[in-house]
């Protein structure tokens, strides 16, 4: 539990609520203070220099009234600082303090002294104003005021504050679970449906959150990946039933042909010779169902070698042409070619021609008999093209970008490896393989290499 999303992310949000709480407060009550401070100051010497200045207006007439003074200065209290002895400047009790509280220089001043003074006990924060007759400082007269009103003052706000800071993180508090259960429900759903998913129920539901946040984007990925990985367990599926079906055929017409052989049925020699020729074919077909997996293999893996020679384009055409001459004489497909150039390029001449009899095998596994089935060779603007085009049923838009994905077929049949495998070699020998189709007209591969 206290290890949890949920009780951190609160927890956390609360410690920074509250230090950011008890910093602002430390700033709050500093400043309240430093402005109380200098509020009294400033207000001290005021009623400092009025009291002196009282005092002048009415010297040599009479003594100045202490009740006069407290008047003045309203509840604050009136010190004395006596410089000439037995001088009686105001008429009524007023407190004197030592002559020491202030120096000469202080005395000397014309403009008001701060003090921090204790009598009996009390601190006090006072001004003491100098009062002169003529150029002779008779003593100096302190205003004060008592410190504990100072600290009452903010002591007043540390408690406004307290009451503030307390809703404060109440508050907080409440926002805090409420984001945590909206942003920790959808995880705890992600969480479940990945635990579905490893279990191999790709079919699970994934939550979708309201809103366009980080959480719906998640989720949203999270409900692609599931699809993915079920469309990808699907082609597994799909691809272990079309390569055991692949295997299964041929090694069933040479277990059959050899147990011909072993057990002498077949004696005339022709028909020996053409068990044979049966025999082999399968075998080169297992050979070359085993290759395409693992070419794929290679592929994926960045494993793949690309040798490096000088390759006659035309007489490699040339050769993936007439492989599928006899195909196309049986099926009677109108089987063309359009050799106007013969570049010689610098690559894998083996793995080019894999790319070109992959793209005409797919192209006569899609063309109905008495169709359409063209190969052309062209260079132009530094690059080598080869395009094959049929006329055969064409490809859906959706379909464009499966037909290259490995063990997919649109029709269930074949291993889905063809298309797949001729596009990667194209890439890892510096080319690329384009596709235009429409549904109804054909399909048009162009496979284009660099000169």
């Amino acid at each position: 539990m206290l290890g949890s999303l949920r009780f951190r992310l609160p927890a956390f949000f609360l410690l920074g609520v509250v230090i950011a709480g008890l910093v602002a407060t430390v700033i709050s009550i500093r400043f309240f203070q430093s402005y109380t401070r200098t509020r009294t100051i400033h207000e001290l010497r005021s009623e400092s220099i009025g009291i002196v200045s009282l005092y002048a207006s009415q010297a040599g007439a009479q003594e100045v009234p202490v009740t006069t003074l407290r008047k003045a200065i309203g509840g604050d209290r009136i010190f004395y600082v006596p410089v000439v002895p037995g001088a009686s400047l105001f008429a009524g009790p007023l407190p004197h303090l030592p002559v020491g509280t202030l120096t000469r220089a202080q005395l000397a001043s014309d403009e008001p002294t701060t003090l921090n003074i204790h009598v009996s006990g009390t601190a006090y924060l006072a001004v003491a104003e100098p009062v002169t007759i003529g150029k002779q400082v008779l003593g100096a007269l302190v205003v004060a005021k008592p410190a504990s009103q100072l600290r009452s003052g903010w002591l007043g706000l540390l408690e406004r504050l307290a009451i503030a800071f307390g809703g404060g993180v109440l508050a907080a508090g409440l926002i805090g679970v409420y984001l945590t259960r909206r942003i920790a429900r959808p995880l705890l759903a992600l969480s479940a449906a990945a635990d579905e998913i490893a279990a191999g129920e790709y079919g699970v539901e994934v939550p979708q959150p309201r809103g366009h946040d980080e959480i719906a984007q998640l989720s949203s990925r999270f409900a692609d990946m599931a699809a993915k990985l079920g469309e990808a367990e699907q082609l597994s599926r799909m691809f272990l039933m079309s390569v055991s079906h692949e295997l299964r055929t041929p090694l069933t017409a040479i277990r059959g042909h050899v147990s011909a052989l072993r057990e002498g049925v077949i004696e005339d020699p022709e028909a020996y010779s053409a068990s044979l020729a049966v025999i082999e074919e399968e075998a080169i077909r297992l050979e070359r169902l085993v290759g395409d997996v693992l070419d794929l293999a290679k592929l994926n893996a960045h494993r793949f070698a690309v040798l490096e020679e000088e390759v006659d384009m035309r007489e490699l055409c040339e050769r993936a042409y007439a492989a599928f001459g006899e195909v196309a004489r049986q099926r009677g497909i109108d089987y063309r070619r359009d050799f106007t150039v013969g570049p010689v390029i610098v690559t894998d001449g083996d793995r080019v021609l894999q790319v070109i009899s992959n793209l005409l095998s797919n192209a006569f596994r899609w063309t109905p008999e008495g169709g359409r089935i063209s190969l052309a060779l062209g260079a132009e603007n530094g690059s080598v093209s080869v395009v094959v085009s049929d006329s055969g049923p064409g490809i859906s838009p959706e379909e464009r970008e499966r037909i290259f994905r490995p063990f997919w077929s649109r029709d269930g049949g074949g291993t889905g490896l063809g298309l797949a495998i001729a596009r990667e070699l194209a890439f890892a020998l510096g080319g690329r393989i384009d596709l235009r189709s429409e549904p109804g007209l054909g399909a048009r591969f162009e496979l284009t290499l660099p000169l």
